[in-house]
């Protein structure tokens, strides 16, 4: 294989209106790209609609035998996707939110910058909760922490984008839930991967049009925010270490000269077609 060899990555869990919209439109746009789809043990509903796209070869899959949360399955996937030489794996959520036609714009990004993790940045519009918008920012607050007091990361929890599939494994995140995409992303800066963060587009769809979220605001804010905690605990770790002479790679970011193209979200977002389940009274 050559040197960058990148596969599309979704990781889904009870999906069953979205999947098959998803694999669609991305074969659609991308025909030879291979697709990786983890079901994080899927009721049978979403374990039915990932087994037809497997049987009509419209993707490569695995079921997991326990829901591992997102970021379990995901871990699942970088180390399926390195064993077949796969270097790069363009991670994009289930539900169809994220803008496809951005997906060539970030695998160019990843093949001049083959070094580098890509991070979706999203340009939110009406439909975008305020618990997310507010959660954005306190997530950035913590990560801009932990990566020395510079925003090097300018969205932690966007689930879209390209991982660097050797540092992504290296990395050895330690969470498996809502918490890990901050946590990996952290991670792999801190190992002196440099971050490349992109604009792109975030549509949240309703119930009815398959939008699902597995967010437990109690439970998951109270382990994003363990989380955080560790990871400034590992720090102020680090940095005693490096007074010691223990040395660092610092976290850094690309930095893309304005008008650059890499740095145009479309402006065109088809949204998925309708699900044949939907429920006309959740339109």
């Amino acid at each position: 294989m050559s040197a960058f060899t990148p596969c599309i990555l979704i990781p889904t869990y009870n999906n069953p209106k979205t999947i098959r919209g998803v694999v669609e439109r991305i074969r659609r746009g991308h025909p030879q790209m291979p697709i990786i789809v983890v079901d994080d043990h899927s009721a049978p509903e979403g374990q039915k609609a990932v087994e037809e796209l497997t049987a009509e070869g419209a993707v490569q899959s695995l079921r997991l035998p326990v829901n591992k949360g997102k970021g379990g399955a995901l871990k699942v996937g970088f180390a399926f996707a390195l064993e077949r030489g796969f270097t790069h794996a363009l991670q994009i959520d289930a539900d169809g939110q994220h803008c496809f036609e951005d997906i060539p714009r970030f695998l160019k990004a990843a093949e001049a910058h083959p070094e580098a993790l890509i991070l979706g940045c999203p340009v939110f519009d009406a439909t975008a909760p305020k618990s997310r918008l507010r959660g954005r920012k306190i997530s950035i607050f913590w990560t801009t922490l932990e990566t020395g007091g510079r925003q090097v990361i300018d969205d932690p929890l966007c689930g879209f984008r390209v991982y660097p599939l050797r540092a992504a494994v290296d990395a050895d995140a330690r969470t498996d839930r809502m918490e890990f995409d901050p946590e990996i992303a952290v991670r792999i800066a801190w190992g002196g991967t440099p971050v490349l963060n992109l604009p792109t587009k975030v549509r949240y769809l309703t119930t009815g049009e398959g939008g699902v979220s597995h967010f437990r605001p109690v439970h998951d804010n109270v382990m994003m925010s363990l989380m955080h905690t560790r990871m400034v605990l590992e720090l102020i770790g680090r940095k005693l270490l490096a007074l010691f002479g223990r040395k660092f790679p610092a976290a850094c970011k690309i930095e893309l000269p304005a008008g650059d193209p890499l740095l145009m979200p479309s402006e065109t977002v088809e949204a998925l077609p309708a699900p044949m389940t939907a429920d006309p009274s959740r339109e």
